[in-house]
Formats: structure tokens, sequence, C-alpha cells
């Protein structure tokens, strides 16, 4: 037998089973006191039932069916679809009281990405994206990010797009989830760091699939999403699902070389393997620099140059030429245009030179 699919239909109210009840005690001529004679309940509670004060539980459906010959799965069916629409028309209150919620979210940009699908009204836009973060309602919202990212919540700036912010990360933590990882294994992470960093000097085709691959063979999911507008968002570090046994790295690609890019992901990657897991670590342009964040920085130069052969090759002036820096790259391995970034921000080169070296990535159109 072919299954069809089709849509269900739900009233916007249903109405009382008392009524129900009524119409049949009036068509049999049957009086409520003789109902309540037969069926041994109060007189008081099958007028409630009538007036919709009172629900028809189990045990006096099986006595109605038993006086009236109704079945008793028929009586708490209506008593079902009947607390079910008040629910939904107290739903639908709720949800209408919600919609200035929308105002903290660039719905629009939500939308057209399919982060959340598109609605035919402001209602239907606040289901989708109470959905979309895995909540109930605004104040269980805010019970869940307020705790999430409290660090950052304190600061001014940040407040004012909050919620791009956390739509952003919950995009990560989505896709995270369809990313099979085992738990994290340090050991595993700390070896796969040292062969990801070979991964620089390959097409972004090869890198982005074996950076994913290695990592969530320790343990740790990397994501890429596209950074929200006006939010200076490059990366983030969290730990996701039960008792965290996943971390989680997740890329914006905000500023689209490749210098940038592999310097934020040994960036998070230190916050995993350097700091604990309770807080979540945002890489937001112009925020204020921790400890933690320069323990990262210092992690992430270290890790893709280490410090002793940075020391000899500025010293020797050679980063001067494009010949000595493609020279010092083949001698690390690793792709120049990293190099070329961490001269330009340490003042050794003008940001103007060399960008040439650097690999452009481009997010492509799925």
């Amino acid at each position: 037998m072919t299954s069809i699919l089709q849509n269900e239909y739900l009233p916007d109210y249903v109405s009382i089973p008392g009524e129900t009840l009524l119409e049949t005690l009036e068509t049999i001529g049957m009086s409520q006191t003789e109902l309540a004679k037969r069926t041994g309940r109060p007189i008081k509670t099958i007028n409630e039932i009538v007036q919709g004060k009172a629900a028809i539980t189990a045990e006096t459906a099986l006595q109605l069916e038993h006086v009236l010959r109704i079945p008793a799965s028929f009586w708490l069916k209506r008593e079902q679809l009947y607390r079910e629409s008040l629910a939904r028309v107290a739903e639908e209150q709720k949800l209408e009281s919600w919609k200035e919620w929308l105002n903290e979210y660039p719905m629009q940009q939500l939308i057209q990405r399919g982060w959340i699908p598109d609605c035919t009204n402001k209602v239907q836009q606040v289901v989708a994206l109470l959905k979309f973060f895995g909540v109930a309602s605004p104040d269980a919202w805010h019970e869940v990010w307020d705790n999430k990212v409290v660090a950052y919540r304190k600061s001014e700036i940040l407040n004012m797009k909050f919620g791009s912010i956390a739509a952003w990360l919950r995009q990560g933590e989505i896709e995270a989830q369809e990313i099979e990882c085992i738990p994290y294994d340090i050991a595993k992470f700390q070896a796969a760091i040292v062969s990801i960093r070979a991964l620089t000097v390959k097409p972004v085709k090869m890198f982005q699939r074996e950076l994913v691959d290695l990592c969530a063979n320790a343990g740790v999911a990397v994501v890429f999403i596209p950074e929200l507008p006006n939010t200076g968002i490059s990366g983030a570090t969290q730990w996701i699902g039960q008792n965290k046994a996943k971390a989680l790295i997740q890329l914006s690609l905000r500023y689209k070389t490749d210098d940038q890019l592999w310097f934020t992901f040994f960036h998070e990657a230190g916050h995993i393997l350097l700091h604990g897991k309770r807080q979540i670590f945002l890489e937001i342009e112009n925020a204020e620099s921790k400890a933690a964040e320069q323990e990262a920085d210092s992690f992430s130069k270290n890790t893709l140059i280490d410090k002793e052969q940075w020391k000899r090759f500025t010293l020797t002036k050679l980063f001067r030429s494009k010949a000595g820096i493609k020279n010092f790259a083949s001698e690390l391995k690793i792709a120049p245009g990293i190099i070329v970034g961490r001269l330009q921000h340490e003042a050794l080169l003008p940001y103007t030179h060399c960008n040439d070296l650097k690999r452009s990535l481009v997010w492509s159109e799925m």
C-alpha cells in the first residue's frame, strides 16, 4: 500500500467535549441527573464536564461508555483535541507577544542562508527561530545563551550584535552535530596538529576535507560558517555534546586569506589544548585581549613557525625579498602567505607588500 503525505488539519478551536455529551443526552432523552446516577458521579461533576470546567478522565470515559454505549476512546479523543486546542490558542497569544524578540536577529540573512525557513508572518518566524535555537521561549533562550557566553555579554559593543553572534554560533553547533567524532583525545589532537600544519601548502579543495577528518579523528569538529554582517568574528571554540565530549572549532573566513585562516585555526586549537571546557572563546575584532587570548596567539605563532627559526630569519633580513620569504617557507614546509601575514602583523613588512604571496579564499556557492 502506497503512503501519501498530506497536510494535517489543525483547527483554531475545538468545542468542549461537554457540548457533545449534552447533545448525546438530549438525543436519547436522558438528564444530567440521571447520567450522574447511572455513572455514580456527582451531579456537580457531570455539570462541570458539560460546561468544560472539568476534564473527562479515563475513568469517566469508561463510565460513559457503559452508560451511553459510546467508546471511551471517543470521549478521550474529544478531550485530548479540546485541551490541545486550548494550548494552541494560548501558544498563539504568547508567540504574538514575542514578535519583538525577532529584532535582535538579522532575520533576512538567516532566511537567505537557509538557516531558518522563509515564513509568511512574524509569528511563524518566532516559531522558526525557537526551533533553530532549540528552545521553547525567549526566556529559555536567555537562560541558555546568557550563561553560554557570559564573559562576552558584559561588553556593550557586543551586546548590540549579540543575537547575530549567537545565531552564528548556533549554526556551527548544528553543523558540528553532523560530523562523526570520537570523544576528544588530547594525544591524538596533538598528533593531528603536526599533520595539519603540513596542509597549509595544499589547495583549499584538498586541505579543507583533510582538516575536518584529521580533527574528527581526535574528537574535534571543525566547521566553516560565513560570518553574519557587523559581527567582526573570525573564529570560536566551544565544547559540545554530552559531558562536553566533543570540541568545536568554528571558522568564518572573515579576512579571506590563507594566512588569517591558518592563524585563526591554530589559535582556536591553542584554546582547546591550553584552556578548560567551561568557556566559549570568541575571536572578535577590537575585543579586549585577555591572558587566554595571548596564550592562544603564542601557540598559533610558535606552532606555525618555530620561534628560534623566526628569530634567525628576521635577523638576517631575508624577509625583505619575495625570494627570501619563499625560500624560508619552503624550508619550513608551510605556505609563504603565513610568513607574509606575520611579517605584516609585526610591522616588519608594510600591509601593502607581498600580498600576492597570500592565497585568497572565497566561499563557494552551494
